[in-house]
């Protein structure tokens, strides 16, 4: 079980905050069944927009910008689960996630047709996510688009999204922290997670 590899992706802007709190939770259970886990935080990465070039349809790889993202293309390849967190922000993911995901334009392999049809390098590789929001509504429908925003390029881009997570009712720096109801369930989705990747 050693070598099943899962990346924690966080793209909350505030630290220590709910999106962090379950990011450990999930984390935490896939360890408690043996997965070697890494957690990243956008925040602490400059990762510029897409600009939408296609340099990277010949080249394999960004060489418009020289950022955070040569450092976490080699993570994600790395990792056989990825899990995606955002807080909702105005019905969708937060800034750093999206250029982060608009990022991941390099794992593609196009045809020279266009439109034409496409492949992932990622593809046919077992990889597995699980996505997750937080958001201060309590009603699903007012989150908006987070979790399609999170989950439906990790499915074009190969992976099984095996759960999309949402917390609802939580605003305050850390309310997550005292549901212990939701962070049992993180954690147990995390262990599923693991189980899922052996």
């Amino acid at each position: 079980m050693n070598n099943v590899k899962i990346l924690g992706v966080g793209g909350s802007p505030r630290k220590n905050g709910n999106t962090d709190i379950l990011l450990d939770s999930f984390l935490k259970g896939a360890e408690s069944e043996g997965a070697e886990t890494k957690k990243l935080h956008l925040r602490d990465y400059s990762i510029e927009s897409c600009i939408g070039c296609e340099a990277c349809r010949k080249a394999g790889t960004c060489t418009q910008f020289h950022d955070g993202m040569n450092l976490l293309y080699p993570e994600i390849e790395a990792a056989d689960g990825l899990i995606l967190g955002s807080p909702t922000y105005n019905y969708n993911i937060t800034a750093p996630m999206k250029a982060f995901i608009d990022r991941l334009y390099p794992f593609y392999d196009f045809a020279e047709e266009r439109p034409g049809p496409y492949s992932s390098k990622l593809g046919d590789q077992g990889r597995k996510a699980l996505v997750f929001t937080v958001c201060e509504q309590v009603k699903a429908e007012e989150m908006g688009f987070t979790l399609e925003a999170l989950g439906m390029p990790l499915e074009a881009l190969g992976y099984e999204v095996l759960e999309k997570f949402l917390s609802t009712g939580c605003f305050r720096k850390g309310a997550v922290s005292k549901d212990e109801d939701i962070l049992e369930k993180a954690f147990e989705s995390g262990k599923k997670m693991a189980l899922a990747l052996r």
